[in-house]
Order: structure tokens, then sequence, then C-alpha cells
């Protein structure tokens, strides 16, 4: 086992570990640490913990120490420093004649680099764009392509819900959603209806696939024949969250609503034919 702590450096982005050196951290503390990308301030989201050395990428760096005032103002004029940037390589982007939209502008916290990011729909030779940048702002430079999720994930915005982007909230990573999501749920597979600002298929699909998978497992298909105590029937109809399952009953001409429990208790489930 070995002890930890759990860094963010930007709200809702992905957890990072780091060794605290013995030192007893509190939540929500600000922390100046060692990263590939250079000296960095981050926010503790995880206090101290043990996990095991095979969840976490050895060798861990430690905290340098905690962040001072003077570190919380440094990283708000880095901020404004970023919007001065952003606004400076756009004019450049224009005038190079770029096929390219420029996202976001982050400095380290040690700023000894500037890293710009942006979409583009393929490779972009921006190197003449670079050689312009490194020569204004006397730094090291890195153009970095993202994707329509991330670039979502960085500007927020409002989903089709009402709420606030559950990426620019609260969601650390992207999890893999497929059409199949929206199928199992019986959703509309009218693209508008089910993707997000982004335009993908909207990350909440996911949150309910394991019920509504556990739920198909356990819940007969659609036209899938059945005896009852009234008659020979077949599934017509399926409410997969509440587990209420509708018979039609050919000879009686009626349609039978069951919950699942009623069609195990009953034995009529464990008669089901193909």
């Amino acid at each position: 086992m070995i002890e930890v702590i759990g860094v963010r450096f930007k709200k809702a982005g992905k957890i990072y570990y780091f060794d605290p050196g013995g030192e007893s951290i509190s939540l929500d503390s600000y922390v100046i640490v060692e990263t590939i990308r250079g000296i960095e301030f981050g926010k503790v989201v995880i206090t101290n913990k043990h996990v095991d050395e095979e969840d976490v990428v050895l060798p861990l760096k430690k905290v340098i120490r905690l962040a001072t005032d003077k570190d919380k103002l440094t990283v708000l004029e880095n901020q404004v420093q970023s919007q001065k940037a952003l606004e400076a390589c756009t004019e450049k982007i224009k005038q190079h004649d770029l096929d390219m939209n420029l996202v976001e502008v982050e400095y380290t916290f040690d700023r000894n680099k500037i890293i710009f990011y942006f979409t583009a729909d393929g490779r972009v030779d921006f190197r003449n764009l670079v050689k312009d940048l490194a020569a204004m702002f006397k730094t090291r430079i890195e153009l970095r392509q993202i994707g329509v999720r991330d670039e979502a994930k960085m500007l927020g915005g409002i989903g089709p819900c009402g709420r606030m982007l559950c990426c620019s909230t609260f969601l650390g990573d992207f999890e893999p959603v497929s059409i199949k999501m929206a199928k199992d749920q019986n959703l509309s597979l009218n693209p508008a209806k089910i993707s997000g600002l982004c335009g993908r298929l909207m990350c909440c699909l996911k949150y309910e696939n394991d019920d509504y998978e556990t739920a198909k497992r356990e819940l007969p298909d659609i036209g899938e024949k059945m005896e009852t105590p009234f008659g020979s029937g077949k599934v017509v109809g399926l409410n997969i969250l509440e587990r209420l399952i509708q018979i039609e009953i050919p000879d009686k001409e009626r349609v039978i609503e069951y919950t699942l429990d009623e069609l195990i208790d009953e034995g009529i489930l464990a008669q089901a034919t193909e």
C-alpha cells in the first residue's frame, strides 16, 4: 500500500495522484506539484488515503508544498495573460489564413510554456504560426489539437436538459457512448434529440445503461409467447424502468399487465417459449 492524495488542475478535470510526503493535507487545499508539463498549481480533491501500488503509476511525484496567497495571485495573473495570448494568437491565425479554431490558451504555473488548444477538421501546418508565437512570447509554445467533446468541456454551456454540461461540471473522463445505448432505452434515433452541444451522442446515455442492460436480461422479449392463467399470449409491451410487461391474450381480446415479480411468482416467466 502507498499513501496518496488526489489533485485536480481544472474543474471537472482528471484526478492525478501525488505523494503527500507524510504530510496530512486537507480537502480543498491548494498545492504546488511537479508534473510532466512542469510546476503546476492544483486543488486537493482526495485527502490522504492508502491505495495498492498497482493502482497508481509509479514513481509518484511528491507534493512540493502547500500553495501560498502569492501563488494564487500568480494563477490569476496567468489567467489574464492567457486571455491576452488567446487574442494575439487569434489575430495570427487570421494573418496566416489557417483553417483552425482556437479554443483556449493556458500558461503553466511557472510560465515556462504556453499551450494553445484548437480544433480543426484535418491536419494543419502551423509551423510558421509557432515561430511567430515563440518570437512574441519568448517562451516554449505548444499547439494541441483537441476533439469537439474536449472543446465543449472547456467552453461549457447548457445542455438540452436545461442544466450545465456534465463534461464541464463533474465528468473527469469521457466514457464511450454508442447508438446501441439509445436503442436499448427506446429513445428516438433522431440525431438532434440524442446529441449534445458537441454534436456527439450525449454522455448521459451512459448513466442508466447498466440498469437497462440488467432489465433486458431479466425481462422477456417483445413477441415472446407465454402461458398465463387467462390463456396463451404474447408480450406486446415493456416498461423497462418499472419492470412492467404487457401480455396480449388473443382469445380473450385483452391485454394484461404484469410486474416482473408477478411473472416469476406465478411461474409464467419460467414457462416462456421461443
